[in-house]
């Protein structure tokens, strides 16, 4: 039988879970073999422990060996949910796959009469209808513009949104060249 890459890298992520199978086993002795019942064999078995590995072979008992498959496949189940594919992960995709918006991205947001949207540069803007044909394209017309002094935010920005003369405006001009 030929080993594939594919079936190697299947027995290399078994490996650990042959480990944990052992481990518990040797558990499963360390407690089937202890004194008592109760809390009191529960304490043997912890005092017990440091000679978990005095007897390296696995175990043949029927507890033991139960014991040790339901450990591993509670195991290998939670490692299976985990690495599930439970959020929208996009799959064969790595960072910085991000690509440019292009006009047919931007549509949906905006309204036909170019009168009723907020400028966002020449050709893109958002509608200002609150209640727009389908509510998956409502959004916030919230608008903060950062910028250094003199990088146009009253002259490309705030001018063009006045001058549409859609809405109701709050302006605060500190220094009163508005």
């Amino acid at each position: 039988m030929k080993i594939t890459p594919e079936l190697k890298k299947r027995l290399l992520l078994l490996i650990p879970f042959g480990l944990i199978f052992w481990i518990a086993d040797k558990l499963g002795m360390v407690y089937r073999l202890s004194a008592g019942t109760g809390a009191v064999k529960l304490s043997n078995t912890v005092r017990n422990l440091p000679h978990l590995f005095d007897f390296p072979v696995i175990s043949p008992h029927g507890n033991d060996l139960l014991f040790a498959v339901i450990v591993s496949a509670v195991m290998l189940l939670a490692v299976y949910l985990k690495s599930k594919n439970a959020k929208k992960y996009r799959k064969g995709e790595e960072y910085g796959s991000a690509r440019w918006g292009t006009p047919a991205d931007i549509t949906p947001f905006m309204d036909k009469d170019p009168r009723n949207n907020v400028i966002l540069t020449q050709t893109e803007g958002i509608t200002m209808n609150s209640r727009p044909k389908n509510p998956k394209y409502a959004r916030s017309k919230n608008v903060i513009v950062y910028g250094g002094s003199g990088s146009g935010k009253t002259r490309f920005f705030l001018k063009p949104q006045l001058m549409q003369l859609h809405s109701s405006y709050v302006v605060t001009d500190s220094k009163g060249s508005l």
